[in-house]
């Protein structure tokens, strides 16, 4: 009776969950508080690593990720995802609805939809769960990302309503415009690459090996196409506003994402509208698609070799504008890495008005041939940033002459380097530089670091020119009196400004190693390396093997590391970060047993009943210390399905057990 009525409230726990999911990230409602919501999944979480048995594949846990994927299935799809023709031109829209004219003599309706830039993905669902999620791949078949897409919190993982037993829908995962400036923002404060446009990030987000990070991407969703044997309706738009009912975020007909029209002048009302009103979208798209509506007409229309007669996509031209290139100038970050701006005659683009534009590195400046005082084509396009991309040479000056990148850092005048198979030139001056000073500062009490509230910019800044703060130590030396002189810095913002510098004494550990800005090592990795070393002094004098034997740590990243340890400056910092009371140990992990006390185990391959990062919780839980690769001071290996060969064959050789994820369960019960 027991594991009835576990079973039973566990059954009912996904069911509200998923409900409260589906109201707050389809309907925008929310109909609990944050922290309710968290204590029920919680809740659910525990009852499912309890009991495994009575977890569902579809459970609302999946959402945050964990599962590593060392490949993906190749699937066929049953219904071939083919691609529409395209068009930049009105006029070969009028063509295309002509033709079906004559085609077809009956009146014809059209749906006018949106174009979403985005990756097209086709959602199999049997019996109300989702059975497969499928990339278009060649269009015949594509590759099995299912994990990754049950992370994503606007596909549903059950459906409600009356729906059909076996269908596919389709549509298009996309990245968010706000999504990918916070995604942006983050790498930039850890010294990374920045992403060029949402759709990029989004595709190399769903081909992540990884599912947890595919969860903290906040990816998107909109689906418009269902393919079944047997359709529920008639035609293509009575379906999409019915599959609202069934659970999916589809186009809202009342925000004109989709509309049902009758003539050519309405379809190119729509056209016309969303070419002005793009950019005031919260997501990206590229054009407008329209559609035949009804399915028996579309039957009648048939198909090309590579795409069906009874569509057409119609294509936005990028925005583009030429504009003078008054002259470059070069920003400093916090790594050091230098960046060309160019300053730019004002330009209107895009809905904005367009003064700066990233010239990225010398490598651009060069394949661009720039020359001073030229007139340069500005784009945005599929790209959040304005980007130069070509130069109208006919205008050119005959007198000017070819931009020539810096050679010293124009803050400090110290020479730049610039690393073999690196892009960026590099100020080596990082602990004098005022740039990288100031932006290691911005980066330790960010929100993802120290998190210490009532600090900005400008009050950074502030304090630094006024020779209060060198490093970030200096901050936990701050007095009321000194804060107080600051402009705009009354008694109540100094008081609460020194209440959260004490607070932050209090951020674990793997968010101050965050926080310290050590090249490289952005969040992911520092808690990686925190949960491996557990203390700054065990990470401190970590030799290079010992570095990359833990999981995600590259060369480039061990050898950044060792150069952080090494600078007798980094040591001094450290040491009055450590004098200030500064987490530099992982908090102590409550132990269900000690079963697995002193013992190293590897885990590998993917497993039935808990995913990778459950089974290494549950070996840190019961005492164990999980290690990425296999030697002879390895107690055994952990193997799920698809485990590697080389690690098998290494395991066989040293003489390492192989236990299975049945026998490592009996072990810590």
């Amino acid at each position: 009776m027991q594991s009835n009525s576990t079973q039973d409230h566990i059954a009912q726990l996904t069911d509200r969950l998923n409900a409260l999911n589906h109201a707050y990230y389809v309907e925008s409602k929310s109909l609990v508080s944050d922290q309710e919501f968290d204590e029920l999944l919680q809740e659910l979480s525990n009852l499912e690593t309890q009991f495994p048995e009575f977890a569902s594949e579809n459970s609302p846990t999946k959402r945050v990720g964990g599962d590593i994927t060392k490949k993906f299935e190749t699937v066929v799809h049953r219904f071939p995802m083919l691609s529409l023709s395209n068009t930049y031109a009105e006029e070969e829209v009028r063509d295309w609805e002509n033709r079906l004219k004559k085609s077809i003599e009956d009146t014809i309706e059209y749906v006018c939809e949106l174009k979403y830039d985005g990756v097209a993905i086709g959602l199999h669902y049997l019996n109300g769960y989702l059975h497969k999620a499928v990339t278009r791949g060649d269009g015949t078949q594509g590759e099995d990302v299912t994990t990754n897409v049950r992370t994503i919190k606007t596909i549903p993982l059950i459906l409600t309503g009356n729906h059909p037993e076996d269908f596919e829908i389709r549509g298009e995962i996309i990245l968010p415009k706000k999504q990918f400036e916070r995604i942006n923002e983050l790498r930039q404060a850890a010294g990374e690459q920045l992403f060029a446009n949402p759709r990029n990030t989004a595709s190399g987000t769903l081909k992540s090996l990884d599912s947890k990070l595919v969860a903290s991407r906040g990816l998107d969703a909109y689906l418009y196409g269902v393919y079944s044997e047997n359709e529920p309706y008639l035609n293509h738009f009575d379906t999409v506003a019915n599959a609202k009912n069934w659970g999916f975020k589809v186009p809202n007909s009342e925000l004109n994402y989709i509309r049902k029209v009758s003539s050519i002048d309405e379809i190119m009302n729509f056209i016309h509208f969303w070419e002005q009103k793009k950019h005031e979208l919260p997501f990206e798209i590229d054009g407008v698609v329209i559609k035949v509506n009804s399915y028996e007409q579309q039957q009648r229309l048939g198909f090309t070799a590579k795409a069906p007669r009874w569509a057409i996509a119609y294509k936005f031209k990028a925005d583009r504008v030429e504009t003078l290139l008054e002259s470059i100038t070069y920003q400093v970050g916090r790594t050091g890495a230098i960046t060309p701006v160019a300053n730019l005659s004002p330009v209107s683009l895009a809905g904005t008005t367009v003064k700066r534009a990233s010239l990225h590195n010398s490598d651009q400046i060069e394949k661009l041939g720039l020359h001073t005082g030229d007139y340069v084509y500005v784009e945005k396009g599929g790209e959040i940033i304005p980007k130069i991309v070509g130069v109208n040479t006919v205008k050119r000056q005959p007198n000017s002459l070819p931009v020539q990148f810096i050679e010293v850092c124009p803050e400090c005048n110290s020479p730049l380097y610039r690393q073999e198979g690196e892009a960026q030139h590099f100020c080596v001056n990082d602990l004098e530089c005022p740039p990288q000073l100031t932006g290691k500062i911005e980066h330790f009490i960010s929100r993802k670091a120290m998190n210490i509230d009532g600090l900005g910019t400008e009050t950074i800044q502030q304090l630094f020119d006024a020779g209060l703060i060198q490093t970030s130590a200096d901050l936990y030396a701050l007095t009321f009196d000194q804060l107080v002189g600051l402009d705009r810095m009354a008694d109540r913002s100094a008081n609460n400004l020194l209440k959260s510098i004490v607070n932050s004494k209090q951020v674990p550990f793997e968010r101050v190693l965050f926080a310290l800005g050590i090249r490289f090592v952005g969040e992911t990795v520092a808690k990686k390396l925190a949960n491996h070393f557990e203390t700054l002094d065990a990470l401190s004098v970590a030799s290079y093997d010992e570095l990359i034997a833990v999981e995600e740590i590259g060369e480039r990243i061990a050898n950044s590391i060792l150069t952080y340890f090494k600078d007798e400056r980094n040591k001094v910092l450290l040491e009055r970060l450590k004098s200030f009371g500064i987490q530099f140990e992982s908090a102590k992990k409550e132990l269900l047993s000690g079963t697995l006390e002193g013992k190293s185990i590897v885990v590998s391959g993917i497993f039935e009943s808990y995913s990778r990062d459950e089974i290494k919780l549950l070996v840190e839980q019961h005492g164990g210390k999980n290690v990425s690769s296999i030697s002879s001071k390895t107690d055994f290996v952990l193997a799920g399905e698809n485990m590697g060969p080389a690690k098998l064959k290494k395991a066989s050789d040293l003489g390492i057990p192989i236990l299975s994820e049945s026998d490592f369960i009996k072990m810590i019960e």
